[in-house]
């Protein structure tokens, strides 16, 4: 399995001048889960429930064999996914339907598998994604809702939807997040580009969609907290430009919490072959960039969500 000075790695990045062992399968899912029960998707030393752990149990069932699997972008304790994508590498032969079908009847009711494609050893989750995106989903009624309750966010103030996207367009392009990072964050460069980022109101739901080439740890909890406080009016929009400007995670205020963000999106170049997405949840009928009451906008479909 070794050429020249490049040995394969199981489920790694495939680079010239590797040789890809006979038998050898590398095989994509779409995977939508609720975050509620789980300490995020990463699988942890300390054996607490994650998806990954949970998805990898229920995937060596079905390959009779030991499957470990590498994911498109690593979400947060109780965030949710409709779209997320992972890779693994297999010496089993099995039909997609047996990887969607047979994998969801190990797993518990908050993941499913969405779809299955083989596809070729130059396919990584992580590494082949061009852009990711997520929508943060607020309640903002006059009463809490008991239903679906880790579902969204509940804000009951009065949300200026203007001036919300006002401070938001500080944000687009390609900018130092430091204000917007947890301190935690293990990420060595704190730039990054932010191509979209779209609030609309949809009955009591507000929803913020951003998309961008990669974020930091809590970055978009950041973000819509910081968005939440220009929303009811206790900053102005101009205090979003004076928090990015600042770099300092003490000037941007309260994270929002995890129950209302989802990761959505994940895009593949065309020639992956991955089915069309709908970003979901499935009380939002909406495509990427199209949210209601938005002019114009939207990117056709992206490939590589389910």
């Amino acid at each position: 399995m070794i050429q020249g000075d490049r040995p394969y790695t199981r489920n790694g990045e495939f680079l010239p001048g590797q040789q890809w062992p006979p038998g050898m399968t590398r095989v994509a899912l779409s995977v939508e889960y609720n975050g509620v029960p789980y300490h995020g998707f990463q699988a942890q030393r300390t054996g607490v429930a994650t998806v990954q752990r949970t998805l990898e149990a229920a995937l060596s069932k079905i390959a009779a064999e030991a499957i470990t699997l590498v994911c498109a972008g690593r979400t947060d304790a109780a965030v949710h996914a409709t779209n997320q994508v992972v890779h693994f590498d297999t010496l089993a032969e099995r039909r997609d339907r047996a990887w969607v079908l047979g994998t969801n009847t190990h797993l518990p009711d908050t993941i499913s598998v969405r779809w299955s494609r083989v596809v070729e050893p130059q396919f990584h989750a992580r590494f082949s994604a061009r852009c990711r995106t997520y929508r943060y989903l607020i309640y903002n009624g006059a009463v809490r809702t008991a239903l679906q309750h880790d579902q969204f966010t509940y804000f009951h103030r009065a949300l200026d939807l203007e001036a919300m996207r006002a401070g938001a367009a500080t944000l687009l392009g390609e900018h130092d997040f430091s204000a917007f990072r947890a301190s935690q964050c293990q990420a060595k460069n704190p730039v990054r580009r932010i191509d979209r980022l779209d609030i609309a109101r949809f009955g009591d739901l507000v929803i913020l969609e951003v998309r961008a080439n990669a974020f930091l740890h809590h970055m978009v909890r950041n973000i819509a907290g910081v968005l939440l406080a220009v929303g009811c009016g206790d900053c102005p929009p101009g205090w979003v430009a004076e928090v990015l400007a600042s770099r300092d995670r003490n000037a941007a205020g309260v994270t929002a919490p995890a129950a209302g963000l989802y990761l959505v999106a994940i895009d593949y170049p065309a020639r992956f072959g991955l089915p069309p997405q709908v970003p979901g949840p499935h009380c939002l009928p909406f495509a990427l960039g199209r949210l209601p009451g938005l002019e114009g906008g939207g990117d056709g479909d992206f490939r590589g969500g389910g």
